[in-house]
């Protein structure tokens, strides 16, 4: 068995001050990282800020006793980061009462959007309905289950005028050692098969371009959509930037991805492989138009104040550009 050396020293422990901190299982070991909270994540505004519109999208699917948490959080570091922003949460046809505390939340915060599936459609399906109603100059999409802390999106937004898509991963993620090891093999798989050398396919911590969902069709209904998205980048060859990301673990409810999605998932990487670089063999498909529309004059994001949920608005700080820190 490959053996990784770790260092000795305080660099590998969390500051007993942050917080409660947690054990995180990786095939790598077990790390000790402090969960977020009121005294560590960094709230805004913060030192620069970015003059594109930002839209932050979140699928969500039985997320009853999350989703108020995980709105919270992504007004404030929307508020915190950009002039315009946006908030559009995805129900995926939840079973509680997820589309219910979302509408209360938007009747008072007009920045707040519910898009709501009936029925369950299926994560892709969620994520594409989001990406058809986002407005901003910059798109970004995370779960909804707050098992990242959001205030991280700081490092992302700089960088974002020398490439087009910033994609995360997952720094010790906080899962069963299988589902680690199962992760690895996916990712490799991946960097193979569609010649995208990304460390973590599957990271619901992703920055577009708006250009660049423009440019690209999605037809995935389910969770190989985040494959699909890295694979049709990588094709046209749009410029990726990775850096790490921390991972905590679920504050509640639970992941609906099982082992059981495994067979089913590789046979959708094959066809998908054959649809992008071998359509003769699968037949001339219909013509899919892009997921994001091209925005017609007048449909950004609004650039005016308006009162958040307690928190406190951009007030013109100059912008300051910065290189951003941690990952690669």
């Amino acid at each position: 068995m490959l053996r990784i050396p770790r260092k000795r020293g305080r660099e590998n422990r969390a500051p007993a001050s942050t917080g409660l901190a947690i054990a995180c299982r990786c095939p790598l070991g077990t790390v000790n990282l402090a969960r977020p909270n009121h005294e560590t994540v960094i709230s805004g505004p913060w030192p620069w800020v970015t003059q594109a519109s930002l839209s932050i999208v979140l699928p969500a699917y039985n997320e009853e006793l999350n989703i108020e948490g995980a709105i919270d959080e992504a007004c404030e570091v929307a508020a915190a980061a950009a002039p315009a922003w946006e908030v559009i949460v995805v129900d995926d046809g939840s079973r509680d009462s997820t589309a219910q505390r979302v509408a209360r939340i938007s009747q008072r915060q007009p920045r707040v959007q519910l898009i709501s599936f009936p029925e369950n459609q299926g994560y892709g399906a969620a994520l594409r309905a989001g990406f058809h109603a986002a407005r901003g100059d910059l798109i970004f999409y995370t779960d909804s289950d707050r098992q990242f802390d959001l205030s991280e999106l700081r490092y992302f937004l700089p960088v974002m005028d020398r490439t087009d898509v910033a994609i995360g991963f997952r720094v010790y993620r906080y899962d069963p050692v299988l589902r680690c090891l199962l992760s690895w093999v996916y990712n490799r798989l991946v960097s193979a098969v569609f010649r995208a050398r990304v460390r973590d396919v599957d990271c619901s911590f992703k920055l577009f371009r708006r250009e660049v969902l423009e440019a690209i069709d999605l037809e995935t209904r389910d969770f190989f959509i985040d494959t699909e998205m890295v694979a049709k980048v990588r094709k046209w060859n749009f410029r990726i930037l990775q850096k790490g990301v921390k991972h905590y673990p679920r504050r509640a409810g639970e992941s609906s991805v099982r082992a059981s999605h495994i067979p089913r998932t590789l046979l959708v990487v094959a066809q998908m492989w054959l649809r992008m670089y071998l359509p003769v063999l699968v037949g001339r498909r219909e013509r899919i138009e892009p997921v994001c529309p091209r925005r017609l004059a007048g449909q950004d994001i609004l650039r005016q104040q308006i009162p958040t949920l307690g928190v406190a608005q951009n007030q013109g700080l100059p912008i300051e550009p910065r290189e951003a820190h941690g990952g690669e």
